[in-house]
């Protein structure tokens, strides 16, 4: 507590639900390490406070926040700036205050595919199964895309996201070399049989987080194969009804989105600081928390 005084920068993270996030336990012990004078604190914002929120951040001098479901795409018009990848994917999930110029970034992209480095797992040239295009699956998509997937089969309800869906296609296939395709979630034949020949299924939507923590959009241990990768990004609970599933099916991969959560964090944590994360000293932290 001796840290906390009248020159503390505060940062923050605007989501609901958020109590559950690990993102302030991160953040937090990454500036008491470094003797860094910060504060991260988690504000549960939806989309009808959100302008608020973001005004805030001005007024109260924040150096910045991270921004979670449901507030990723709808943050947009709200900044002053997007750095390319975040215009790209139209979707932000952290913000940069700089003297009063808000710039957003998406950094969950690139902490997915770390996430899977750190794993000693490699997708490049592979395929993918994604479901979800919202503010984690969009930027996961093209991420990968850029980084060398070589066909991306993404599933979606014909819902509010289609049609950022049918974008996330139509900008895969325009400007990098991977082939995306993009399905009904509704066709569960149709799920089923690109689920046979993929080499990684990644579940980017909040089903398995509160309050759906007891669903899962593949229900059958059958519809898995024992040499692909199954990603959940959601890491609260730390094993999810799918990761239950897909170990039932012995899937030799099964991960959880917590890995993705602390590497888009280090990326957002050296936006606000200019200083890397001791990402080693809270990775031994996050996952000796996670085992007791």
């Amino acid at each position: 507590m001796e840290r906390i005084d009248g020159h503390t920068i505060l940062i923050g993270l605007m989501a609901t639900p958020i109590r559950h996030s690990m993102s302030p336990t991160m953040h937090n012990n990454a500036f008491a390490k470094l003797g860094l004078n910060y504060a991260y604190l988690a504000f549960e914002v939806g989309n009808d406070q959100l302008a608020d929120a973001v005004q805030a951040i001005r007024t109260l001098e924040m150096r910045g926040s991270n921004v979670s479901m449901p507030n990723k795409q709808k943050i947009l018009p709200l900044l002053d700036k997007l750095s390319p990848a975040a215009e790209m994917a139209g979707a932000v999930n952290t913000v940069v205050n700089d003297n009063g110029v808000l710039t957003g970034y998406t950094t969950d992209g690139t902490g997915f595919m770390k996430s899977l480095a750190d794993e000693g797992l490699d997708i490049r040239g592979k395929k993918m199964v994604l479901t979800g295009a919202g503010g984690a699956g969009t930027p996961i998509a093209i991420q990968a895309a850029l980084d060398g997937v070589k066909e991306i089969a993404i599933f979606n309800r014909q819902d509010a996201q289609w049609q950022q869906a049918k974008k996330n296609v139509e900008m895969i296939n325009s400007q990098t070399n991977c082939h995306a395709s993009l399905h009904h979630l509704e066709d569960r034949d149709d799920f089923k049989h690109e689920l046979a020949t993929a080499d990684i299924y990644c579940d980017s939507t909040g089903v398995g987080m509160k309050p759906l923590e007891d669903m899962t959009l593949v229900e059958d241990p059958g519809w898995f194969h024992k040499d692909m990768i199954v990603f959940d990004t959601v890491y609260a609970p730390r094993e999810t009804k799918l990761m239950k599933v897909a170990k039932e099916a012995g899937v030799k991969h099964v991960l959880n989105g917590l890995g993705m959560m602390l590497e888009q964090g280090a990326e957002a944590f050296k936006l606000w600081t200019g200083v890397a994360m001791p990402v080693e000293y809270i990775h031994q932290l996050l996952f000796d928390e996670e085992q007791e």
